[in-house]
C-alpha cells in the first residue's frame, strides 16, 4: 500500500539542525552520480528497472519524422508506476554521443520525451543500433540536491571547505587526520636532500583541494600532487614539478629554486598543503643518473601539464576502478556534457588520448563513440588501454605531475633493466609512492625529519597540521607491465598481486 508520504521525502522541510544530519547519513557525494539502467533503441526493445521512487519502470523508443527533416526524430516512452509515496519523484538523465538532457517524474503514468530532430545521420544510426542511454539519479531529487550541497564546499577556500574535504576523505576512503604537534613545518637542511628525492603533496581546501579530494577518492592515492628535487653542480637545490601555475595562469612543467618554491608554499599557497619528503634509498640513489635526470627535466621545462594522461592513468579495468554507481556509460555521458560545454578542454582531457587508443586522428568525442561502436573495441575497453610513454600529442609529450617524475626516474636508470616494458605515464601517485625506491631505515632519515612529532613516520613530513598517511608506502618491486590492470575501487582499494 502506498503511503501518503515517506519520512525521507519530508526531511528537508524540517529545521536544518534536525534534517541535515539525518540526510547526511542517508546520502553522500556518490549520489551525484547517475546509475545506468539501460539503453533503448526500438519499440521492441523494452528496458525495465526499479527506481528510487517508482518501483516498476519500463522504457522503449519510437522513431518518427514529425518534423519532416532528413533523419527525423523520436519519442522516448517511459512508464512509471508503484511509487513508494505520494511525495517522491525520480530524476533521469538521457544521453547519446550528441546530446545529454534530463527529466523528472512524480506521477504514475506513461511519460514521453520528445526529440524533434536527430543531430545528423550518425546520431540516428547510433540510436537505432545502440539506443539512448538512460541514467537514474539513485538518490532521487532531494538526495541529489543534498549531495550537491555535500560536494560544493569541497572547492571553497574556507574553513568550511577544508572541513568538508577532511570529512569526505574520512567517510569515503577511511582516511584519518591526526593533528600533529607544533611546529607544523620542518627546519630543513638542504645538505640532507639529494637529486631524485620525492615529495608528495596533499591539498585540502580551495579549488585544488576539491579536485585532489575527488582524485584521491577514485584512485586510492593519499596524496594529490607530487614534485621532485634536483641539485645542480654547484650544490644549489631545485624543485621540478608538472602543474606549476605560471604568470598567465597556465599549468606547466617548471624547475624552480627551492627557496622560492618553499616560500610560496609557506606564505602564499591557500590550499593548506601537507607535504611529505620521501628520500631515495641509498642503493637506489647510487643508480640515479643525475646528468640524465637534468637533461630530461630541462627538455620538458615550459611544456604544458599532462592533462592528456590524467584520466587514463586511473582507469585500468572495465569495472574495477569506478566508485559505484559510476561506470563507462556514465563516463561517456559526462565526457559528452563536458565536450559541449568546454570543447577545447575536451581535446586535452580525452579526445587525443582516445584517438591514440583507437588508432585514429582528429575525431571529436561524438565521432570517437560512433567509430568505437562500428569497429571496436567497446568504449569501456578503449578506456583501459594503457597510456604509452612514447606517445606524442599535439602539444608534445604529455606528463602529469607523477608521470614527469617517473619519466625522470626512467631516464635516470631506476627502472633498468625493465624500463622498456613499463609505461610510467599510466601510473597514479599511489603507484609511485608504493614503489620500493625509498629509504626503509628510519635511522638514516635526517635528524630534523619529524623532529617535533610524537609519531615517527617512515618518511619525513615537512609541512602540515595533520599527519600524512601513505598506505602501502615503499612496498612493491617494479615489474614488467606494472600497474596496467589494477582495480582501485573504494573504500578498500584492493590491489591484486602483479596487476
Amino acid at each position: 500500500m502506498k503511503t501518503p508520504f515517506h519520512p525521507r521525502d519530508v526531511l528537508p522541510l524540517l529545521p536544518r539542525q534536525v534534517s541535515w544530519p539525518i540526510l547526511n547519513s542517508l546520502n553522500n557525494a556518490a549520489d551525484l552520480l547517475p546509475s545506468f539502467v539501460g539503453s533503448v533503441s526500438s519499440q521492441n526493445h523494452i528496458v525495465s528497472w526499479k527506481g528510487t521512487c517508482f518501483y516498476e519502470n519500463t522504457a522503449w523508443m519510437e522513431f518518427h519524422n514529425k518534423s519532416g527533416s532528413d533523419f527525423g526524430g523520436g519519442t522516448l516512452h517511459i512508464k512509471v508506476s508503484r511509487a513508494h509515496s505520494w511525495t517522491c519523484m525520480d530524476l533521469y538523465v538521457f544521453a547519446t554521443p550528441y546530446r545529454v538532457t534530463w527529466d523528472y517524474y512524480f506521477r504514475s503514468r506513461e511519460h514521453t520525451f520528445e526529440i524533434k530532430d536527430w543531430e545528423e545521420r550518425a546520431e540516428y544510426e547510433y540510436v537505432k543500433n545502440k539506443g539512448i542511454s538512460i541514467f537514474m539519479m539513485q538518490a532521487g531529487m532531494l538526495g541529489t540536491l543534498q549531495a550537491l550541497w555535500d560536494v560544493f564546499p569541497l572547492f571553497t577556500n574556507t574553513q568550511w571547505g577544508e572541513n568538508a574535504n577532511l570529512q569526505f576523505l574520512e567517510k569515503h576512503m577511511g582516511a584519518t587526520f591526526e593533528p600533529r604537534l607544533l611546529p607544523w613545518n620542518s627546519n630543513i637542511s638542504v645538505d640532507d636532500i639529494h637529486s631524485g628525492d620525492f615529495m608528495v603533496l596533499s591539498k585540502i581546501r580551495g579549488r585544488w583541494g576539491g579536485f585532489e579530494t575527488l582524485e584521491k577518492w577514485v584512485t586510492g592515492s593519499y596524496a594529490g600532487h607530487s614534485a621532485v628535487f634536483l641539485k645542480d653542480s654547484e650544490g644549489k637545490l631545485w624543485v621540478g614539478e608538472s602543474g606549476h601555475e605560471n604568470e598567465k595562469g597556465e599549468d606547466i612543467i617548471a624547475i624552480n629554486p627551492w627557496e622560492e618554491w618553499w616560500n610560496f608554499v609557506l606564505n602564499k599557497d591557500e590550499s593548506n598543503p601537507h607535504i611529505a619528503l620521501l628520500p631515495l634509498h641509498p642503493d637506489v640513489r647510487a643508480k640515479f643518473n643525475e646528468t640524465a635526470a637534468w637533461e630530461y627535466a630541462l627538455s620538458m621545462e615550459g611544456r604544458p601539464y599532462g592533462y592528456h594522461n590524467v584520466l587514463f592513468s586511473w582507469i585500468d579495468t572495465i569495472d574495477g576502478n569506478y566508485p559505484p554507481p559510476l561506470d563507462a556509460h556514465l563516463v561517456a555521458s559526462a565526457m559528452t556534457v563536458w565536450s559541449q560545454m568546454q570543447p577545447e578542454y575536451a581535446a586535452n582531457l580525452w579526445n587525443e588520448g582516445l584517438n591514440k587508443r583507437l588508432g585514429t586522428q582528429g575525431l571529436n568525442l561524438s565521432d570517437i563513440l560512433v567509430e568505437t561502436e562500428k569497429r571496436g573495441p567497446s568504449f569501456d575497453r578503449l578506456l583501459t588501454i594503457p597510456e604509452q610513454d612514447d606517445w606524442i600529442y599535439s602539444d608534445g609529450k604529455s606528463t602529469s605531475c607523477i608521470a614527469f617524475i617517473l619519466e625522470m626516474y626512467k631516464e635516470a636508470g631506476l627502472f633498468y633493466p625493465i624500463a622498456d616494458s613499463i609505461q610510467v605515464t599510466d601510473f597514479t601517485i599511489k603507484d609511485a609512492y608504493t614503489l620500493k625506491f625509498f629509504e626503509n631505515d628510519s635511522s638514516r632519515l635526517p635528524k630534523w625529519c619529524n623532529d617535533a612529532d610524537d609519531v615517527k613516520l617512515p618518511y619525513c613530513q615537512i609541512l602540515g597540521k595533520y599527519r600524512m598517511e601513505l598506505p602501502g608506502f615503499n612496498s612493491l618491486d617494479s615489474y614488467p607491465h606494472m600497474n596496467e590492470r589494477c582495480p582501485s575501487k573504494p573504500p578498500k582499494y584492493f590491489r591484486p598481486k602483479n596487476c
